[in-house]
């Protein structure tokens, strides 16, 4: 397979911020309430103007201007993207028009809070194939949008913004991605949900009660879910590597809860200077959430060119994906 690189990510959010406090205005909850359970302090919230396709546009210009990578030379757009402010034209499509990129597929997925990585999976394989030499990933959700803003055990924990980065043919021959593992398992599929309307055709009789049209979620079995399955899907995604936690600088997990994060890595025995958060700002933003962290930490340098890094993540379906790799400035 032909070696892949990794190269920028950026990230934007909100122009809003949104604390615990400013939170405890709208549901009955408070700062305390909040911290002790996820960790969280603040998080940014889109505003009526703003939406996935603004905050991936701001995203994609910032990693242009980072990278100084000719728009031109994008091959396919690739969009993780599970709440979006329409169906159709996708995230990416919307991409595609938004930068001009004239000769580039463009396609959103949908795997939730695993969307990243199931993104850098996709972009490998067809670069690998010898489809594509240049695809950018992009990760946007404004989940805020679909909460249920009643339900103080799940507004709290949301946060919204976009990231990108270019997965490119490596010019030096070195592979920045050793491995990657998807996973998916419909059993779990009831415990994080989001209806769509459809009950619009005259031929359907209407439903005696409308579907619920925000986000369900059952935070209780998600935990049991990610505590058993998580740190079995970590061993494996090792082994297939032929490595261990020791060979691993840092584990980035995708950020939806403090608590979670904390548990699951005393479940593997890894010392919290190992383990890389920033969800006390950000909250939990979705497929976002990983490049957020990895674009924070590469630019206080925290994270080093040859860092290596264990990403791991899991969302609604249930999906699930875990990922060694490298990142380059």
């Amino acid at each position: 397979m032909i070696p892949v690189a990794i190269r920028g990510m950026e990230f934007a959010v909100p122009k809003q911020a949104f604390t615990n406090d400013d939170m405890a205005k709208i549901v009955d909850t408070s700062d305390e309430w909040i911290t002790q359970r996820t960790g969280i302090k603040t998080r940014y919230i889109a505003s009526a103007d703003e939406n996935s396709v603004t905050l991936a546009i701001e995203a994609v210009k910032k990693l242009f201007d980072s990278t100084k990578i000719n728009p031109d030379t994008i091959d396919l757009i690739i969009s993780a993207t599970s709440a979006p402010e329409r169906p159709y034209p996708s995230v990416a499509c919307e991409i595609q028009y938004a930068f001009h990129l004239e000769h580039a597929g463009a396609v959103d997925i949908v795997a939730a809070c695993s969307g990243f990585i199931y993104g850098l999976q996709l972009a490998r394989a067809s670069i690998g194939a010898g489809i594509y030499k240049r695809v950018l990933v992009i990760a946007a959700d404004t989940t805020n949008k679909f909460v249920n803003w009643e339900d103080r055990s799940s507004c709290v924990l949301f946060g919204d913004g976009a990231s990108a980065t270019i997965v490119e043919v490596s010019p030096d021959g070195k592979d920045d991605i050793k491995t990657i593992n998807l996973y998916a398992d419909g059993r779990y599929k009831e415990i994080i949900s989001l209806n769509v309307s459809s009950t619009l055709c005259p031929l359907h009789e209407k439903p005696k009660e409308e579907p619920s049209k925000v986000i369900f979620m059952n935070g209780k079995e998600v935990y049991k879910y990610v505590m058993k399955r998580i740190p079995a899907i970590i061993e494996d995604t090792l082994q297939s590597a032929d490595m261990t936690m020791e060979n691993i600088d840092f584990f980035i997990p995708h950020q939806a809860n403090l608590r979670m994060i904390e548990a699951l890595a005393e479940r593997m025995n890894l010392s919290s200077d190992k383990v890389l958060t920033n969800i006390a700002k950000y909250g939990n933003m979705s497929a976002t959430s990983i490049p957020c962290v990895i674009s924070e930490f590469m630019k206080n340098g925290t994270i080093k060119d040859n860092s290596t890094l264990l990403l791991s993540a899991f969302g609604a379906g249930m999906t699930a994906a875990c990922a060694i790799v490298k990142v380059r400035k």
